[in-house]
C-alpha cells in the first residue's frame, strides 16, 4: 500500500486527464490522509469540468462561422505605457482545439500566460504578433500604430485567415472579413489566445529593455506609468524606447 506522502505526490504530479483513474484508484482507502487527499483531488477535477464549460462557451463566436476555415483572433497590448511598442498578436486555433484556461491575459498570472503561450505556440495553426515602435505611436499616433501591428501580425498568418474575430476594433486596409467584439479578449477564445501572445511577447520585450535601461523598472512595470517609472524618469529623463507624446506631463 502506498503511503500518503506518495499518493500526495501521486496526484499532484497527475495531469488533468490522469486524474480521474486515479480518484478511482485510492478513494476506497479509509485513512483520514488520504481520505483528505482525494476529496481535494475530486474538487480539481469539479474545477476541471467548470473550466471546460467556461471554454466550451468561449468557442460560441468560432462556431458563428462555421464556413470559414481559418478563423484569426486579433488583439493588441501596450497602448497605455509610457514606453515601449504596441504589440498586436494574431492567432488560428484549430476547430478541435482544447487549450484550457484561455483567457483575457490581464485576467492571467504571469506563470500561467507562460504557461498558455507554449501551448499556443505548439497548437495554433498559425500564430503572429507585429509591432509598432516607439517612433512610429509619436509619428502617427497611437491608435494608427495599433492597426499598423494588427496589419502586420495578420500579414504573418500563414495560411492567411478568411475571417478575423477582433477586440473591440475594426481594422482598416485588410479586405478580410471582420467581426469586432466588445471584450473580446474574455468572450472568444481566439481573441483570448492572441491576447496572452502579445502579451506574454511584450512583457519579454520589456524585460530584456530593463536589462538595458535598469533605472526605469521596466521589467516589473513594462512600461506603463509606475510611481517608481516616473520618478526615474524625472531623474534620468527619458531613453530612446519612451514615447515623447506621452510623457509630457512628467517631464
Amino acid at each position: 500500500m502506498e503511503s500518503a506522502s506518495k499518493i500526495k505526490e501521486i496526484l499532484k504530479a497527475s495531469s488533468d486527464n490522469e486524474l480521474p483513474e486515479l480518484i478511482k484508484e485510492f478513494e476506497n482507502d479509509d485513512r483520514k490522509a488520504v481520505v483528505t487527499l482525494v476529496e481535494a483531488a475530486k474538487k480539481r477535477l469539479q474545477k476541471l469540468e467548470i473550466e471546460k464549460k467556461r471554454i466550451e462557451k468561449l468557442w460560441e463566436f468560432e462556431r458563428k462561422y462555421p464556413d470559414y476555415e481559418f478563423i484569426c483572433g486579433i488583439d493588441e497590448v501596450g497602448r497605455g505605457p509610457l514606453a515601449g511598442p504596441v504589440v498586436a498578436g494574431a492567432v488560428i486555433l484549430p476547430k478541435d482545439c482544447d487549450i484550457l484556461y484561455v483567457n483575457d491575459s490581464k485576467k492571467l498570472s504571469e506563470k500561467k500566460r507562460e504557461e498558455l503561450y507554449s501551448i499556443i505556440e505548439e497548437k495554433a495553426i498559425s500564430a503572429a504578433v507585429g509591432f509598432a515602435s516607439p517612433e512610429r505611436i509619436d509619428e502617427i499616433n497611437i491608435l494608427q500604430a495599433t492597426y499598423e501591428a494588427m496589419r502586420e501580425a495578420i500579414s504573418k498568418l500563414s495560411p492567411a485567415p478568411d475571417l478575423c474575430l477582433n477586440d473591440a476594433v475594426k481594422i482598416p486596409g485588410i479586405d478580410i472579413k471582420q467581426v469586432p467584439i466588445i471584450k473580446g479578449d474574455a468572450k472568444s477564445i481566439s481573441i483570448g489566445a492572441a491576447s496572452i501572445y502579445a502579451k506574454v511577447t511584450r512583457d519579454r520585450m520589456m524585460v530584456d529593455y530593463d536589462y538595458v535601461y535598469p533605472e526605469y523598472g521596466f521589467a516589473s512595470n513594462k512600461g506603463y506609468g509606475s510611481a517608481e517609472h516616473i520618478a526615474a524618469l524625472q531623474k534620468y529623463g527619458p531613453t530612446p524606447i519612451h514615447r515623447k507624446t506621452f510623457i509630457t506631463h512628467f517631464i
